[in-house]
């Protein structure tokens, strides 16, 4: 698969982050999905997170498996590293990666069929280990590629473009991810930037795994009537749980390792510092919900779904959770860097590992 790179014409007046870089900087290749996909606004988005936050580049890694969803990674931070995995096994690239060197900023970008379908065994695994990445699943309800067959994600009733009707359930990522135990779930919309760009933000300074899915309409095979996952449907459907905004913390702040409290007024707003001392504020909409109350979050969306609409926003937080690496004790430097004497500990350390399993 060829890309076309981008012409590196940079505005001088065009607005610098801590690094010094542009939003240019954090660019890719162009795009050679269709034009109006949904996909390319949350590459926006992605670039707009990222040079925000004032992420190094070299130490991103962009992750995804096979769709149209997969070719997200070559549209942003052309600096950064790539893995392009077969269809949905991306998870296991990531883990892997993640214990050689856990000082990287690592981002997965999967589609429904890629995450729901053939590569649910590994998403849930991911999530149960609590892996420390990002998981963006572009959500369009059908297989683009493939000329718009219906997707695990597809809503009952849902009309395809040439008339079928799907009558299978849906399998729903974030009431999934919830009761799995992912520790941060948040659902939004790509054509709302304001709202996916700070959770974007917050989900890449949450330490441990933290799931995005975001409906992205198929502009070829799903935005027609009788579709729930189409630009006008969405824009009707959905409904934000709680506002979120990100404001990053101060250079010299030292993070907090302490376990998130949410408990606040409706119509107030609650700064809920992460364990980087980034913080999200959350502005409470219903004065039922609560993103730090399990039950109540799953009762919130399916109580939305069952009404035909869409719950967004920052669902489900819980940030005290241990993540991969406290999990499975893996040293604080990248395997790479470690000398040869503590990787190869010689074969009196193997024999005595061996008796272990006698």
């Amino acid at each position: 698969m060829s890309f076309m790179a981008k012409p590196k014409v940079i505005h001088p007046d065009l607005p610098h982050n801590a690094l010094g870089l542009t939003r240019r900087d954090y660019e890719g290749a162009n795009s050679t999905l269709c034009a109006g996909c949904g996909h390319d606004s949350i590459t926006a988005a992605l670039i707009e997170a990222c040079w925000a936050l004032s992420l190094e580049p070299q130490n991103v890694v962009k992750l995804s498996g096979i769709g149209c969803s997969s070719k997200t990674t070559a549209y942003f931070v052309s600096g950064g590293h790539g893995f392009n995995a077969v269809h949905g096994r991306m998870p296991s690239i990531a883990t892997g990666a993640s214990a050689a060197n856990r000082r990287l900023q690592y981002i997965g970008i999967s589609g429904d069929g890629d995450t729901l379908s053939i590569g649910l065994g590994q998403f849930c695994h991911a999530i149960r280990r609590n892996l420390d990445m990002v998981y963006i699943i572009e959500n369009n309800g059908v297989y683009g590629l493939t000329k718009g067959q219906f997707s695990a994600s597809a809503d009952v009733g849902s009309r395809a473009k040439k008339g079928e009707v799907n009558h299978s359930p849906p399998i729903d990522p974030v009431q999934l991810a919830i009761t799995l135990g992912a520790s941060f779930v948040a659902r939004s919309f790509s054509g709302d930037k304001p709202q996916l760009v700070p959770l974007l933000q917050a989900a890449m300074r949450h330490r441990g795994f933290a799931l995005l899915d975001v409906i992205s309409p198929c502009v070829t095979f799903n935005d027609h009537e009788g579709s729930t996952r189409s630009y006008a449907y969405t824009r009707e459907h959905y409904e934000e749980a709680v506002h979120a905004d990100f404001v990053p913390p101060p250079a010299d702040f030292v993070p907090p390792q302490a376990a998130i409290a949410v408990d606040y007024a409706p119509g107030t707003t609650q700064a809920v510092t992460l364990h980087d001392g980034s913080r999200l504020l959350l502005r409470k909409a219903e004065e039922q919900y609560d993103p730090g109350d399990r039950a109540a979050a799953l009762a919130a969306i399916q109580g939305h779904l069952a009404q035909g609409e869409y719950l967004t926003g920052l669902l489900y937080v819980a940030a005290e959770q241990p993540e991969f690496h406290e999990l499975n004790t893996t040293p604080d430097e990248p395997l790479n860097q470690l000398p040869y004497e503590r990787l190869n500990p010689g074969p009196e350390a193997l024999a005595k590992t061996l008796a272990r399993f006698r």
